[in-house]
């Protein structure tokens, strides 16, 4: 009896270190939290805001830039900064060519300038990109979330890693999903995130192939709308490479859901938009949007891009907190 007693006793103890380090391992792995800087750096959060504010009444164009930038950033070694950094060969993930159309690093600089003044040492860059790209969001009309914060930053760029982490504008959705998987997101995710492209442009050689030659047969992709893809021939020949276009034509400056209603019309700019409504899951998630009552986008786009801003990061003593955004310490 005292035997089965004790074999109770350590199964009970077994089940209880293991939820302990499960939750340890849960906490350490991501480190992050909203408010993070609460003790160390109130005012932080609240000089994010009005700097990106303050830009965007300047050029409410760079709205969309800097989401993208944090997007660029988690998805090549995780939401670490690593987008920021410059080397001198410029093997750096800047000049990588999904990134070359990034702008908006001399606003991430006065953002982490102006932090950095009133706390040095304490705001990291990677964090910094987290709290600009939701505030960019609200700028432009959007949603807002509690953004997590407590990233650590990255030493290390590399040109490659870029080129072969970041979902290209002509994937299909196999190779979307697979590639969102690999980041730990999921279906809903990828879709909802995709609906990141109802502000910003899209350049001509971008959507060249889909208007002119998508078969090499001289002929245009079939899942594009007739008259979107006759309008786009009008504004982008064959030989462009420097026209950029709405990808959310009417409201490219305004984020809001009518991206969905575009790619149910099959009028998404990118090959990677069209392939949403093949496959079911991510289909469904498209036309439920474009209804008048029972959209989700707003709340979903949050709670994706929380999930998103996990990936991959360096917290406790890993990595650094850099003092300029596009050079370690």
């Amino acid at each position: 009896m005292a035997a089965l007693h004790m074999n109770i006793s350590c199964l009970i103890f077994l089940q209880v270190l293991l939820l302990l380090l499960s939750l340890f391992a849960q906490t350490n792995a991501q480190g992050l939290k909203v408010g993070f800087y609460d003790n160390t750096c109130p005012k932080a959060e609240g000089i994010v805001k009005k700097s990106v504010l303050d830009a965007i009444k300047k050029d409410r164009t760079i709205g969309a830039p800097l989401l993208r930038m944090f997007f660029h950033d988690c998805f090549v070694r995780g939401c670490e900064g690593s987008v920021l950094l410059e080397l001198k060969n410029k093997k750096d993930e800047k000049n990588a060519p999904p990134n070359l159309s990034l702008r908006g690093f001399e606003i991430i600089d006065n953002v982490k300038a102006a932090v950095e003044k009133e706390c040095p040492d304490v705001v990291s860059c990677s964090d910094v990109l987290a709290l600009v790209a939701r505030d960019a969001v609200v700028a432009l009309n959007g949603p807002s979330w509690g953004v997590e914060t407590g990233r650590r930053d990255g030493r290390v760029t590399n040109i490659n890693e870029a080129r072969a982490n970041l979902p290209s504008p002509f994937d299909n959705i196999t190779s979307l999903i697979a590639q969102f998987r690999s980041k730990g997101l999921d279906k809903k995710d990828l879709v909802v995130l995709s609906g990141g492209h109802t502000v910003g442009n899209g350049h001509c050689p971008l959507i060249t192939n889909r208007l002119y030659n998508f078969t090499g047969k001289g002929d245009s992709d079939p899942n594009l709308d007739t008259e979107y893809a006759a309008n786009l021939r009008g504004r982008c020949k064959p030989t462009d490479t420097t026209t950029a276009l709405e990808m959310d034509p009417g409201s490219f400056r305004t984020f809001d859901k009518s991206y969905f209603k575009l790619v149910s019309q099959r009028r998404g700019f990118f090959q990677s938009d069209a392939a949403l409504l093949d496959n079911q899951e991510t289909k469904s998630y498209v036309l439920k949007q474009t209804k008048s009552y029972g959209s989700t986008f707003f709340k979903d786009f949050g709670v994706s891009m929380v999930k998103m801003g996990r990936i991959g990061v360096l917290t406790g003593r890993a990595g650094e907190v850099r003092k300029k955004c596009r050079m370690v310490n």
